[in-house]
């Protein structure tokens, strides 16, 4: 129970982290948006997949300052691939018109 509970707070951060990144720090202008055309008219922004990311390596980092990396990484990486599966295909974020 408490492993479900894990992966599904940490699919929720994920796909926060993915959305924030993909639709308020370029819109925000905070940063400069790291993007990719990917058609005419349409680019990809894909700041929120490097957010996601970070979020990723300071779980594993705080996994393995408690030495717990194996049931973290498990379940930091269920919670991941499915943030960006459900973020990117079901949710489009980070896909931009232009």
């Amino acid at each position: 129970m408490k492993r479900l509970l894990s992966i599904i707070l940490q699919f929720i951060l994920y796909l926060l982290a993915f959305a924030a990144g993909s639709v308020l720090l370029p819109a925000l202008h905070l940063l400069p948006a790291l993007s990719f055309r990917i058609g005419p008219g349409r680019v990809f922004v894909y700041d929120g997949i490097l957010l996601m990311l970070a979020f990723y390596a300071l779980i594993l980092l705080i996994a393995t300052a408690r030495k717990r990396i194996p049931a973290a990484l498990a379940n930091a990486t269920l919670a991941w691939v499915l943030a960006f599966a459900v973020g990117l295909f079901y949710l489009k974020f980070g896909f931009k018109s232009v």
